[in-house]
């Protein structure tokens, strides 16, 4: 038996060294290095054995798998072929839409997220949903009875959809509660189907490391040997990961680089919606988003997030403004929610939930010195509604409509929403897509917005019926708002 190696991982960010080290050179955080063993490999054979039995025609010599180890030499890249495997389409709009078209053959898949955020129920009520597919659901946390009361808890509540999305199907899914990695190869290849997923990677553990499962050394060893075995066979493997307090996906940031996409599953809990967002991703776009809504028979795709995220009951609060924003490709309109207060204690407060406290503290100076509002010595508490967090530069302008609003008490009238980034000279940039967001604030009923004047250029007014309002600087922007 060939002997184990030994090498030191960096817990934070997967920096590898062969001694142990105080601070990590990589990302400079202290006491980060975690001793692992490297076994010798035999999780990775049994990978490589059930991935040449279960190999999928092009899938898998498109991503590099070999009939056997005498295949692997090098390539000239003009022999390589280039043909498009067809993406999986999973049936789901949302998820689609994330993952970049559908599920590539081959790939592996993370996705994370709290727990109880519904990460179990995502994928279970996907699979359900893929009726010519056969699918194994590995699962190290829940018993078989469990999963079956939840599926058949998902598929009751699909009963009256007649769409192919809407009919969950029983027969082609297998169960399978085992925490043994070579088990599961062995089943694997037993059962052949055409999808894994496992429930959760921290849980499942190979026999030739000496580490109880869920450590550095076990994570980075079974996600390895799944890897060894997506590509070689061309099954896509999706893996499902818990959270840590600080957000980040526990066990070893190495993780995060051994797999195709990082899918991020987020979400307040006290909240109805959830947000699927794309952290990484090597075959398709990082800024897409999915919306659901939690519900008693499990998530909803919402099609138009606009709807679910703005309220009617907001007439005459100051405080309060619309933006038309853009997260991937889609256009929603989205609430913007500030308060300002005098400051209790004399150190003022600076809180923002679901936008850059950085950036909100930048256009309160912006604010000061530009447009010539006192807010030293005032509290500035900032919330985007409905949980979602918003990295849009567009959303500038109503980040400084609310915090004004609210400072002079004076509501932003009915029907007016807004869109322009803030520069620290006081001026009104232009934004990307602006067409979208004007067709979506007319879509929803708006009868004015407000848009930099640069992006006017770009803009045939006489093609809407909703009212523009080009602005150079925000001293303008304010007088057409309040007058």
């Amino acid at each position: 038996m060939a002997k184990d190696k030994i090498a030191f991982v960096c817990s934070n960010c997967g920096q590898e060294s062969a001694k142990w080290m105080g601070k990590c050179p990589s990302c400079g955080q202290w006491n980060t290095f975690k001793e692992i063993r490297i076994a010798a490999d035999s999780g990775s054979q049994a990978a490589k054995s059930a991935g040449m039995t279960m190999r999928h025609g092009g899938a898998a010599t498109m991503f590099g798998g070999q009939h056997s180890d005498a295949d692997a030499k090098p390539m000239n890249l003009k022999d390589i072929s280039a043909v498009d495997e067809p993406r999986i389409d999973m049936m789901d709009e949302e998820l689609n839409r994330v993952l970049g078209g559908g599920m590539v053959p081959g790939s592996i898949t993370l996705l994370g997220g709290e727990p109880g955020i519904g990460k179990s129920t995502l994928t279970l009520q996907t699979i359900l949903h893929l009726p010519d597919m056969k699918v194994m659901y590995v699962s190290g946390e829940e018993s078989a009875h469990q999963i079956k009361l939840r599926a058949d808890r998902l598929a009751s509540a699909s009963v009256g959809d007649e769409s192919a999305a809407g009919r969950a199907s029983l027969d082609n899914v297998s169960i399978l509660c085992e925490t043994s990695l070579e088990k599961i190869f062995t089943h694997i290849q037993e059962q052949a189907p055409g999808l894994v997923v496992i429930d959760s990677i921290q849980t499942i553990a190979t026999d030739e490391v000496e580490s109880s499962p869920g450590s550095i050394s076990q994570v980075r060893e079974c996600a390895a040997a799944l890897l060894r075995f997506a590509k070689t066979s061309g099954i896509p493997v999706i893996l499902i990961g818990h959270i840590n307090k600080e957000g980040t996906l526990a066990g070893p940031k190495i993780l995060e680089h051994i797999v195709d996409t990082v899918v991020q599953f987020e979400g307040d809990q006290h909240y109805m919606y959830r947000i699927l967002r794309s952290i990484k991703n090597r075959f398709g776009s990082t800024s897409e988003l999915g919306i659901y809504e939690m519900q008693q028979g499990g998530l909803r795709q919402v099609s138009n997030p606009s709807e679910l995220l703005l309220t009617d009951d907001h007439d005459g609060l100051s405080g309060v403004a619309i933006s038309s924003a853009i997260e991937g490709v889609r256009p929603f309109l989205v609430e913007t929610q500030a308060l300002v207060s005098t400051a209790a204690y004399g150190t003022p407060q600076r809180s923002a939930t679901g936008f850059d406290q950085r950036r909100l503290n930048m256009l309160l100076a912006v604010l000061e010195k530009r447009v010539g509002f006192k807010l030293m010595q005032k509290d500035v508490f900032l919330n985007i509604a409905g949980g979602l967090r918003v990295t849009d530069l567009a959303m500038d302008l109503s980040v400084i409509a609310a915090v004004l609003s609210s400072n002079v008490d004076t509501p932003i009238e009915a029907g007016w929403c807004m869109a322009g980034e803030v520069g620290l000279s006081g001026e009104v940039r232009p934004v990307s897509r602006i067409e979208q967001r004007i067709a979506e604030a007319e879509k929803l009923g708006f009868t004015d917005i407000v848009i930099p004047a640069l992006n006017l250029k770009s803009v045939n007014p006489h093609k809407y019926n909703i009212k523009l309002h080009p602005v150079r600087k925000v001293e303008e922007a304010l007088r057409v708002l309040f007058g």
